[in-house]
């Protein structure tokens, strides 16, 4: 078997029978090439053999990777890909069992930094204020609002199509892993939508991406960070202010208004509870102080 008979199952996977994101489709094979890479003239060439490696070959990568200048967390990342990826080989050459066992570095989990209502309203405007044209404004606004006011990824708001047009009260998100869950629409953030499909100079046919780049194409996430980028340095805002920023405020919010977890999880298309969890550990006192009475946007 070549690498290439190796990847090409091991992406299969990943796509269709994980329904894993394409960011974490390309991160998983890319260490798996690595790994493969790295065994040189030794890697085998077949997943019997693949399902063969024990720990002092995960430890061996991993600790090329430390040297290779690697963080705690991309540490961590690694050694799950890696995992992950040896647990698919065992299934392969039909063993059953798990993948070896390697304890990871421990990470600490930081908590989520939200944004102040009256920042991550300055931050859209400022956004829009920097478009080049008012479609282009338009767009972004309404991204942002997709972002701050229905608490989506950005990801998730790039994979929009037109077929949610017209929009009603809410909307039927597709997130990570395939899950589906039902999003609330403000009316703050239908009008941002139907203001930029008002003014989108290009055909919005229903299977094709809702929002688009200044050619026309699919609009990629990197420009709305850019943008975020610029605006947060012209606030003098910090590092955190980013587009998933954004989706924090939205959810430390509701936290603070009183919504439960269990609504808060289905709402942010969280897999486990213990992910939304992590929003009550956001200091009291700076929750009460940034969302003190109702949302500026409802």
């Amino acid at each position: 078997m070549t690498d290439a008979d190796i990847l090409g199952p091991w992406r299969d996977h990943l796509t269709h029978a994980r329904r894993r994101s394409p960011h974490t489709v390309r991160a998983y094979v890319a260490t798996a090439r690595r790994l493969l890479t790295a065994l040189g003239e030794d890697a085998p060439h077949d997943w019997a053999g693949l399902a063969a490696l024990d720990v002092a070959a995960l430890r061996t990568q991993l600790a090329g990777r430390r040297a290779a200048g690697i963080g705690q967390v991309s540490a961590a990342r690694e050694l799950s890909a890696l995992k992950a990826f040896l647990g698919f080989a065992r299934s392969q050459a039909g063993l059953t069992g798990a993948a070896p066992k390697l304890r990871g570095p421990r990470v600490k989990k930081g908590l989520p930094r939200p944004v102040t209502p009256d920042e991550a309203v300055h931050l859209a405007q400022t956004v829009a204020d920097d478009a080049a044209e008012p479609w282009l404004a338009a767009r972004d606004m309404a991204v942002l609002m997709l972002l701050y006011g229905a608490g989506l990824r950005i990801g998730e708001a790039m994979a929009l199509t037109p077929a949610i047009l017209p929009l009603g009260d809410s909307v039927v998100i597709t997130g990570k892993g395939g899950r589906q869950r039902l999003v609330a629409i403000l009316p703050v953030v239908r009008q941002a939508i139907e203001d930029y499909a008002a003014l989108v100079p290009w055909p919005l046919a229903r299977d094709q991406p809702l929002f688009r780049g200044a050619k026309g194409g699919p609009l990629a996430a990197g420009l709305i960070r850019r943008a975020m980028a610029r605006a947060r340095i012209a606030l003098g805002l910090p590092a955190s202010a980013t587009p998933h920023a954004l989706r924090h405020s939205f959810a430390t919010h509701l936290l603070g208004a009183g919504a439960d977890l269990r609504s808060l999880q289905e709402l942010l298309g969280h897999a486990s509870l213990s992910s939304t969890q992590i929003y009550t550990q956001v200091d009291a006192a700076r929750l009460l102080d940034v969302y003190r009475g109702a949302h500026p946007r409802a």
